[in-house]
């Protein structure tokens, strides 16, 4: 009896820890099982809905772009360059591909000042827009069929309101189709060593294949900047077209920039859906030229207030140490048919080295090269480079030019000359 009261107590006494350890071990399970069942359910959605995830790897890289330097809080991709020399000064996915929106124009208007300057091309030349250009549609200035402008009136159009049909005027008229045109552009791109880059169309609209980088963007700017004339277009805020006609057109610079940042004189905004807000800009300040390039801005006003910060940290941290000024006399040429027979010749831009601020370079040199001249000579023209040397390295090339206009001399005044040097000869 006693026996069967022990195993009795025994009993009562070990069924409830059995109890406990299984429900714990239940439990334990349950919540394992429940937070696997968390994840495929995550899972099976993120797949219905078609975005799988990359959405962590999307949260990840975004917050890469927006936090890695501390410099810029919007834009998929960017650029700083310094424009004599070409150096980058700050890059963010710089060569990632992307589509430029209207940041296209900086080829198109490289081509046509191109023409202009071969004299293909007339300021006052009055272009007629067919069909096909005055149906573009996005930016435009409203082109009718048979409409006349003249080039001057048009390259405003391009520069100032980023005018899509006025492009195709341009490019219908220098290379009689935009598809061809579209061939010019992209034979450029890769004549200055751009690999990110494939047009499809003149004037940036979206289109499968249609892309550029941050990096090409900001050296074609650089390539459009040599021709300065530009500037008297892009620095304009406002303006009008067909003045004294009922059909007055208000042109208003898409670059706010020119009004709000000290130097600001260009270059190109660009927005479509795809691309996101663009810019490339450029300012011009302390001896120095700055290209900025910020592709695929949130906004407009986000975009303008990063480029300023970009060009900030530029001037910030850079200078430019001039050795030799633009227009300084390097070197006297005697040309004995020359209507002067003295040519001074000078540098068309400053012989600079660009810097980190305060650090000053020393023992300088530069060494010219001069070509074969041939009369007449225009103050502009090319006629050999100065290149500027630390050591025997080349830092900075810049083209010569004459101080001023060189004219063939007249047979009369070269009969004065023989004559005069034959009666030197007879003394």
């Amino acid at each position: 009896m006693k026996k069967i009261c022990l195993f009795i107590v025994c009993l009562f006494l070990f069924v409830p820890l059995v109890y406990a350890v299984d429900t714990n071990s239940t439990t334990t399970s349950k919540n394992v099982t429940t937070q696997e069942e968390t994840t495929t359910d995550s899972e099976s959605s993120c797949e219905a809905s078609g975005d799988c995830t990359n959405e962590n790897e999307q949260t990840s890289q975004e917050t890469e772009e927006t936090s890695d330097d501390g410099l810029l809080s919007d834009g998929k991709s960017a650029i700083l360059i310094e424009a004599s020399t070409g150096k980058v000064l700050y890059e963010k996915n710089s060569h990632d591909r992307y589509a430029p929106a209207s940041m296209t124009k900086i080829m198109s208007m490289i081509l046509i000042m191109e023409e202009i300057e071969k004299g293909n091309l007339k300021w006052n030349e009055k272009l007629v827009a067919s069909e096909y250009a005055a149906s573009m549609g996005g930016s435009q200035i409203f082109l009718q069929p048979n409409e006349k402008m003249s080039v001057k009136d048009l390259f405003k159009a391009v520069a100032i309101g980023s005018a899509n049909d006025a492009t195709v005027v341009f490019a219908e008229r220098i290379a009689g189709t935009e598809a061809k045109f579209v061939e010019m552009m992209n034979d450029k791109a890769k004549e200055l060593g751009l690999k990110d880059t494939n047009f499809k169309n003149s004037v940036g609209l979206d289109e499968a294949n249609h892309y550029s980088s941050a990096y090409d963007m900001a050296y074609m700017a650089r390539e459009l900047v040599k021709h300065e004339k530009i500037f008297e277009f892009t620095t304009i805020y406002e303006d009008y077209l067909r003045q004294n006609t009922d059909n007055k057109f208000w042109l208003v610079n898409t670059n706010k920039l020119i009004k709000t940042y000290e130097g600001a004189d260009g270059l190109k905004t660009g927005y479509t859906k795809e691309a996101g807000y663009c810019l490339t800009a450029t300012a011009n300040k302390n001896n120095m030229r700055l290209i900025g390039t910020i592709m695929g801005a949130g906004d407009s006003k986000s975009r303008n207030s990063n480029m300023a910060t970009l060009l900030d940290y530029g001037y910030n941290s850079y200078e430019m140490q001039v050795e030799v000024k633009k227009g300084e006399v390097v070197s006297r040429k005697y040309i004995s048919k020359a209507k002067d027979e003295t040519v001074e010749i000078v540098p068309k831009d400053d012989a600079s080295v660009l810097i980190e601020r305060g650090n000053k370079k020393e023992a300088l040199n530069y060494e010219m090269s001069l070509n074969k001249l041939k009369l007449p000579i225009k103050s502009g023209d090319s006629v050999g480079t100065l290149k500027l040397k630390e050591g025997n390295k080349v830092i900075s090339t810049v083209d010569l030019t004459v101080k001023k206009d060189v004219e063939k001399a007249g047979i009369l005044e070269l009969y004065k000359r023989s004559i005069k040097s034959i009666l030197k000869g007879a003394y």
